[in-house]
């Protein structure tokens, strides 16, 4: 029994086995732990054909691109790529990064790392826009680095995405990242002309307010109602669109009151819709700021002091007082007050009015005083 080889033992049937010797099985048989023999490790029966390994590269890659502009998460480009080494290795090809789909890189504020910053610039370098647009927001509002956030939003702009153009148009008009004394009206509003050709509502909406109030152009008032109620009428194809995927429109009251939830500049025209989910970026900076303390002001009072992201003056600063926005001043006073409380502060005109029917009409000090003297007269 103990000796280094040779020793006998029998086996079920009456055979021998010889210590050391391997089992052998006839051919068709399945193993231990093979796909048709039971639980454990799945493996491929021996001669079965390998279809995958008769694809040429370049079809795998076609396929890998489509499933990239399809994924509804980040988990979903990278669960591809743990299916076998050679998809693990064709998925690092710059034409699947390019392709990757903005559900795919709607990082996690809360799942922020380094791997995921790598992800994000892997995807900004082969090309990808909505990654140029979303790392650049990221690095100029959340890391403090202002030129290459703001030079990774200029090349998605260039490529003609139109959010990147909007918020370039916004750094413009609030000199973010410089001084007061940086800021470029017209410049801005060209940003926001060439965004709201490409079908941004809020470009649409700020373009329309600077009409009406000659800021960074020539004012033409007539023109500017024009432009908001084609903003209005965008938003209401846009969530039209959006919501008939999940319930008839049937099912949504017209000419009812503004309810809880709706989108909101859609009551100009009677409807009550859900309000569109805000972007991965704007997302991700208002989990970011969230997650340190910060969260939208509606005093007068500061809410926290600046942070060490690069701002040089050390003040106080503000987030914009609409809750989907996300952005937070470079400066201090950098984005402009409402006019009546002073107390909310505004990156643009167009959060100021999604934010005034979404939120601000209940919470500005002389609204609520009017309407506590209404409910007065009215007992």
């Amino acid at each position: 029994m103990r000796t280094r080889s040779g020793s006998l033992y029998r086996r079920s049937g009456g055979e021998v086995a010889v210590v050391g010797e391997k089992r052998k099985r006839s051919l068709g048989q399945p193993a231990a732990g093979d796909c048709y023999g039971g639980g454990g490790r799945r493996k491929r029966l021996a001669g079965g054909q390998d279809y995958l390994g008769e694809l040429p590269d370049d079809l795998v890659l076609v396929v890998l691109s489509k499933l990239a502009a399809s994924a509804s998460s980040p988990s979903d480009f990278f669960n591809v790529r743990l299916v076998c080494k050679r998809l693990n290795g064709l998925g690092r090809h710059d034409a699947v990064f390019a392709k990757a789909s903005r559900a795919s890189l709607a990082v996690k504020a809360a799942s922020w790392s380094e791997p995921a910053h790598r992800f994000l610039k892997r995807c900004a370098a082969a090309g990808n826009l909505e990654a140029c647009y979303i790392v650049g927001m990221i690095r100029f509002y959340c890391l403090g680095s202002r030129s290459c956030g703001a030079a990774l939003m200029a090349r998605a702009a260039v490529g003609g995405h139109a959010a990147a153009l909007y918020s370039l148009a916004v750094i413009q008009f609030n000199a973010s990242g410089g001084e007061k004394t940086d800021r470029d009206l017209p410049a801005g509003a060209a940003l926001c002309f060439r965004a709201a050709m490409l079908g941004h509502v809020d470009a649409l909406r700020e373009l329309g307010h600077c009409l009406q109030d000659g800021y960074g152009v020539d004012p033409d008032p007539a023109e500017g109602r024009r432009l908001l109620v084609a903003a209005n009428a965008r938003e209401l194809t846009l969530a039209l669109s959006a919501a008939a995927k999940h319930r008839p429109l049937a099912a949504f009251p017209l000419g009812g009151v503004f309810g809880v939830g709706g989108c909101p500049l859609l009551s100009d025209f009677g409807c009550s819709l859900p309000e569109a989910e805000p972007h991965p970026a704007n997302q991700f900076m208002v989990d970011w700021w969230a997650s340190r303390g910060v969260q939208p002001s509606s005093s007068k009072k500061p809410v926290v002091e600046a942070l060490a992201t690069g701002d040089s003056d050390g003040g106080e600063l503000r987030l914009c007082s609409h809750g989907r926005c996300g952005r937070r001043e470079t400066r201090r006073h950098e984005f402009r007050r409402c006019s009546v409380c002073s107390a909310a502060n505004y990156c643009s005109r167009a959060c100021q009015a999604l934010d005034w029917k979404r939120a601000h009409k209940s919470q500005c000090v002389p609204m609520r005083r009017w309407l506590l003297a209404g409910a007065g007269v009215a007992q």
